[in-house]
């Protein structure tokens, strides 16, 4: 599964990445998202919502969220 830390990262480049990253996945593989409190963990899981893959888990950790997304698609 890939990882991809976004902590420090603005909206709505943390989107950007997001959707980038998913796009090099095969339907049904998942990555593994770090993220912000605030605007970052509102926005990315809705807009990956939105665009049909799934929002499997979002977990608040000390200073930051893990958010596992499962790609949307033929799987």
């Amino acid at each position: 599964m890939k990882l991809l830390d976004l902590r420090g990262c603005i909206c709505p480049m943390n989107w950007v990445k997001t959707k980038l990253a998913l796009e090099d996945l095969e339907p049904g593989e998942m990555i593994e998202v770090w993220l912000d409190d605030g605007e970052p963990i509102r926005n990315v899981p809705r807009s990956a919502a939105g665009e049909g893959h799934r929002v499997v888990r979002v977990a608040p950790q000390d200073s930051f969220f893990r958010v596992l997304i499962k790609r949307g698609g033929d799987s």
